[in-house]
């Protein structure tokens, strides 16, 4: 249908004239608000030759709309719908009343904190406001210009096999260079055949989700975790678990006794989901002993382990660890991965490393679902790694953050000193902040008081399922914002706590 068509059926056999039954289309169109005010109706001549009618039919039915303050014409501007009808609003669409939102289809009890509302998108930030936010890379350092010679490249050499549609797998020259990068940063022996391209992480999460989990499983998640982790693994219908981690990442131990406090069979757990290099948001590295914990549990319990290699690129402590997947001592593990934190978010590029008997189901969901993640997006990425550009962008974000990482620590020690406790330095792009000099102060108070001296703060309390913290607990992202802002948002944090604490 062209702009210029307008959805009207006439009725030939019926008694009532043309004219007037164009003329009540019409004005019933508008009453339910699929024509609005100021909308332009098709000239006479147009909508006489799409109906099929004389020319005459549609003036008359105009002339009478305009007459009954439907319509009106001016020269130059064509007929439109009377702008005097705004008075009279048209009925909200039903989805527009809904409000609706995604909700799990079957929570695993009602009014369960597992199923918070997701986190709200960020939001347009005025000049002279601090945001903390965290997950957000230092995305005004990133080469603009590097990028598009990638791009530009890879569509110089586009032929017309790689404007069709490619193989649901991924490019061959992204998944080389994938596998290469796994090689020499995370010890993962990853094959070519094995290594899929998804778009982002999240879609490699779904879709495993879908292959390995029915009604009557359950599926382990870390406490606290992400609240849209949480959603993903809810729509599979299966039970999900929260077991708690410490310092040494998740408590491999309780999670049978876990499984049955919510009335569950440990024999029908399929997925275990871990972050182990960087546990999300408490930052905590998993430890070597509870690696191999959780890998012996898994084998023995023919569950499949799923890494979230989250933040891996960016770790500060001295000894780094491989990935679960380079040892699965015959456990199934599914390595994901993505671009999104060394990148930019918007690249919608991530990676599955997976056991060869998931391969070939794996693909049959993505191909149904996306058939591709764009192949020339994928090409330029190629270029970019093979280049030495991604490894050189790499060196200098690991650079800057640990500048940036720095500052905020001294910062926070030098106005809360001992009144503050922070975890998950080792890794990541942000930190969880505990306020132990406010213990009686709630997070969402500290939040408006700091809003309103221009600082954005995240709280960290909705993230955990059981247990959440006792005292005012936030994420503070650093990637993104330079030293000199660190130390300046801080300071005002620190005076927006005093604010309220003094109250």
């Amino acid at each position: 249908m062209s702009s210029d068509q307008l959805l009207v059926t006439l009725d030939r056999d019926s008694s009532v004239p043309l004219q007037q039954q164009l003329c009540d289309q019409i004005s019933g169109s508008v009453r339910a608000g699929r024509l609005r005010p100021g909308d332009a109706v098709p000239p006479s001549r147009e909508l006489a030759h799409q109906l099929g009618v004389s020319r005459t039919v549609v003036t008359r039915a105009y002339e009478l709309l305009r007459a009954n303050g439907v319509l009106t014409s001016r020269r130059g501007s064509g007929t439109r719908v009377s702008a005097a009808l705004t008075e009279a609003p048209a009925p909200t669409p039903r989805a527009a009343r809904a409000h609706l939102r995604p909700e799990p289809p079957l929570p695993t009890d009602a009014g369960s904190p597992l199923w918070k509302p997701w986190e709200p998108a960020p939001m347009h930030r005025p000049d002279g406001t601090y945001d903390f936010r965290h997950g957000t890379p230092a995305l005004a350092s990133f080469p603009v210009a590097r990028w598009r010679q990638s791009l530009a490249d890879a569509v110089s050499r586009a032929d017309a096999v790689a404007l069709g549609y490619g193989p649901a797998e991924g490019a061959v020259s992204l998944r080389a260079q994938i596998t290469a990068l796994l090689r020499r940063s995370r010890a993962l022996d990853a094959t070519r055949e094995n290594t899929v391209v998804t778009s982002g992480a999240t879609q490699a999460m779904d879709i495993l989700v879908r292959l390995l989990v029915g009604p009557d499983d359950v599926v382990i998640i870390e406490d606290p975790s992400h609240t849209v982790l949480r959603q993903i693994f809810g729509y599979s219908r299966a039970a999900v678990v929260p077991v708690g981690v410490d310092e040494e990442g998740l408590r491999v131990d309780e999670i049978e006794c876990r499984v049955r406090a919510h009335g569950l069979d440990p024999a029908r757990v399929r997925l275990v989901y871990v972050t182990p290099s960087h546990q999300f948001p408490t930052g905590f590295i998993m430890s070597e002993r509870r690696r191999r914990a959780l890998l012996r549990w898994a084998r023995e319990h023919g569950a499949t382990v799923l890494e979230d290699d989250y933040h891996n690129e960016f770790t500060f402590a001295q000894e780094r660890l491989p990935s679960l997947a380079a040892d699965p001592q015959d456990a199934d593990v599914v390595y994901v991965g993505s671009f999104s934190k060394t990148l930019f978010p918007s690249l919608r590029i991530g990676y599955a490393v997976l056991p060869p008997h998931l391969v070939r189901s794996f693909l049959g969901v993505k191909w149904i679902t996306d058939r591709l993640t764009p192949t020339l997006t994928q090409e330029a990425l190629a270029e970019f790694i093979s280049s030495g550009a991604y490894a050189r962008h790499i060196g200098r974000m690991d650079r800057l953050y640990r500048q940036r990482r720095a500052r905020l620590l001294e910062a926070l020690y030098e106005h809360f000193g001992a009144g503050v406790r922070i975890s998950g330095t080792a890794a990541g792009l942000h930190v969880l902040v505990t306020l132990s000099g406010a213990p009686d102060v709630g997070e969402a108070e500290i939040v408006r008081a700091a809003a309103a001296r221009g600082v954005r703060v995240y709280p960290a309390s909705g993230y955990f399922v059981t247990r959440p913290p006792s005292e005012p607990t936030f994420l503070i992202g650093y990637a993104a914002l330079p030293a000199a802002r660190i130390t300046e948002g801080v300071a005002l944090l620190a005076a927006a706590v005093r604010d309220v604490t003094a109250r």
